[in-house]
């Protein structure tokens, strides 16, 4: 539930943001609209001196993304918009999540070693109940068994640990899928478009390269966009994935080295 609270959280977060960019792009563009028409009305009176280049540097890449993105149409791009939001939000809180999920193993070692030497099993699953994360989990599970001998308790670590891996892993599907429709739907985006604009050249029974060009720029757009709502996922899912080896990796380290404190401490086999 948890999690399902902060996924929740941090959609809403994005898509306000998103709301808010698009609606502010919308009053840039209405002001820009108005200041070409009162332009138009003073190029008429006086010739414009500006210097062409102070206008081109103010065009940032930031406002270039924007208007491609409204010049899109908002079928195909507010779904593209839609799958980049969903997927950031699961990248965001699986990243939570594994941040939340790390522990410092080698001082949970200790702590484990330290209160079976002192208190026995029952001080070391205390210790454990007392520290976050799925290795101090591990260990609990495999100190809980450690009265049915060693044998069990590696299958209890092995067993629990697959649990945790899976735990670990969730959402990872999702944040594939995404990868996997960002690009589709702005091949379908480009395709449709495609169509449009040949409709068009159809109804006006010429074909015009100012027709066709603009057709066929604002059917790509959606492609564009797609693959870079594919790539910044790509990244996230990367470093997720890389994230997961490391814990499951110190998982099993820590698992070894807790059978080994059993064995020194534990007297019966």
């Amino acid at each position: 539930m948890k999690k399902l609270f902060a996924l929740i959280a941090v959609t809403g977060m994005l898509m306000f943001g998103a709301s808010t960019t698009l609606i502010a792009q919308d009053e840039t563009v209405e002001s820009v609209d108005t200041t070409m028409v009162e332009t138009d009305t003073i190029e008429a009176e006086a010739p414009v001196t500006a210097p062409v280049e102070a206008v081109e540097q103010e065009v940032t890449l930031h406002k270039q993304l924007k208007t491609k993105f409204i010049e899109g149409g908002p079928e195909f791009m507010g779904i593209v918009l839609l799958v980049l939001i969903l997927g950031l939000a699961l990248a965001i809180e699986r990243i939570i999540y594994l941040n939340l999920a790390t522990t410092n193993t080698e001082k949970l070692l200790a702590k484990v070693e330290e209160a079976m030497k002192n208190g026995g099993v029952e001080a070391a699953k205390e210790v454990c109940r007392n520290t976050r994360g799925p290795v101090a989990s591990i260990f609990y599970q495999g100190l809980d068994r450690s009265e049915e001998g060693i044998d069990v308790v590696e299958k209890s670590v092995v067993t629990y640990g697959s649990v945790q891996m899976g735990q670990l892993e969730s959402g990872l599907t999702w944040i594939a899928l995404f990868i996997a429709i960002a690009p589709m739907f702005g091949f379908m985006g480009t395709v449709i478009g495609m169509i449009a604009a040949f409709d068009a050249i159809e109804v006006a029974g010429d074909i015009s390269p100012s027709l066709v060009a603009g057709g066929i720029k604002i059917a790509l757009i959606t492609t564009v966009f797609g693959l870079i709502v594919a790539i910044i996922l790509q990244v996230f899912y990367n470093y997720l994935v890389s994230k997961i080896d490391k814990l499951v990796n110190t998982m099993e380290d820590a698992s070894i080295s807790l059978i080994d404190i059993l064995m020194k401490y534990n007297t019966k086999k």
